[in-house]
Formats: C-alpha cells, sequence, structure tokens
C-alpha cells in the first residue's frame, strides 16, 4: 500500500490546482473531537467492515488514523475490497501534528 509523509498531504491539501482526497479518519470519536485534519470524515475502524460501500472506490483516499497502524489495517481491507488508491498517512495524526501543523493538538 502507499504511503504518505505528513509534510506531503499538507502540501496536497494547500495546492489548489490539486483535487482533495478523501481524509478517511478512522480513529474513535473522541479522538476525532480532539484533533482532526480539517475536512476529514469520521469512520471508526471497527465500523468500516459495515459502512466501507459509503466510499467511492474510484476516489483517492487518505485514511488517517493516531500513529498510522489502524489506517495501515483499513488501507488494506478497502484494498482487498478493489479500491486502488488507498494511502496510508505515514505516523498518522501524531506525524500531522509534529511535521505538518503544530496547531493541532497532540494526545
Amino acid at each position: 500500500m502507499k504511503q504518505i509523509a505528513a509534510t506531503r498531504l499538507k502540501a496536497w491539501l494547500d495546492d489548489p490546482a490539486r483535487p482533495k482526497p478523501v481524509l478517511l479518519d478512522v480513529r474513535e470519536p473522541w479522538e476525532f473531537d480532539v484533533a482532526r485534519i480539517p475536512g476529514a470524515r469520521l469512520m471508526p475502524m471497527r465500523s468500516v467492515p459495515a459502512r466501507w460501500m459509503e466510499l467511492d472506490r474510484d476516489a483517492e483516499i487518505v485514511v488517517v488514523c493516531h500513529h498510522g497502524a489502524r489506517s495501515y489495517q483499513v488501507g488494506l481491507f478497502l484494498e482487498q475490497q478493489g479500491f486502488t488508491n488507498v494511502i496510508n498517512l505515514y505516523g498518522g495524526m501524531a506525524a500531522w501534528s509534529r511535521d505538518a501543523d503544530p496547531t493541532t493538538p497532540t494526545y
């Protein structure tokens, strides 16, 4: 599965000429309430097997969690369902807060 560094994702999101990816946040609601990337869509990991059909198979999807492990697992699951444009945020929200947007709270 492809992975993307937080700084590269930030540059992508900041580029008005480039279509935005779907930011699929698979953390728990309380984590999402603490910190999130603007525009992210919450779909907790445990709900993905029942809800993956809500996602556009052709969209570029960046999967996000706290450190990158849950999102990697969800990305593999989505690939097994036939998704071909799935990217894991390497290091997750921890990397986002540290490297891309230090105003994002850490937990």
